[in-house]
């Protein structure tokens, strides 16, 4: 609507802006969870950059607490010099990411995690992840994708380490993506 010259847009934002949900910064913890995640959203992100205390950490994704083998994930990856591929069915937990193999926050893994149609309750829930990491010379890209086998909408994310805890400077950030 033009008002004086000047587009006003709706009060809530245009579909597809992003929104900022929650952000955290977990230390010393493997775990981290967003809860009372509103239904409200076509699509959740989450962005981040994390390292870990131990060598060579996955980071994993839970909704709503279940942990239960209600979870499927396939990974394609490559270094520049070879590919690599995995999959896991009827698994506790879908693989969203791959630290470096130091313990150090010198190599930080960054990483874009979506979840589509996230509060649907008539279609198990899809993610997909884009992670990698540069080690200074080497390093590696990995594509991750993975479902939830459940009809319920999704009000709580775990993000967890498969083993050890986030360093200082993690950061994870949630959003939602406006629909119509």
């Amino acid at each position: 609507m033009n008002i004086l010259g000047i587009i006003a847009s709706s009060k809530f934002g245009d579909v597809g802006d992003y929104e900022s949900i929650a952000t955290s910064t977990p230390s010393g913890t493997g775990t981290l969870t967003f809860s009372s995640i509103p239904a409200t959203y076509a699509h959740l992100q989450i962005r981040g950059i994390y390292s870990g205390s131990v060598v060579e950490r996955s980071l994993l994704l839970r909704f709503n607490s279940d942990t239960a083998g209600n979870y499927s994930w396939h990974e394609l990856s490559g270094n520049g010099t070879s590919a690599g591929a995995g999959a896991g069915a009827n698994a506790t937990g879908i693989y969203v990411g791959y630290a470096s193999n130091t313990t150090t926050n010198t190599y930080p893994s960054p990483f874009v995690i979506d979840i589509l149609d996230y509060a649907n309750t008539n279609k198990y829930k899809t993610v997909r992840s884009l992670n990698g990491n540069d080690l200074n010379g080497s390093g590696w890209a990995i594509l991750y994708s993975g479902n939830w086998r459940s009809t319920s909408a999704v009000d709580s994310i775990t993000l967890y380490l498969n083993s050890g805890n986030y360093n200082t400077y993690s950061h994870f950030a949630l959003y939602g993506i406006r629909s119509a």
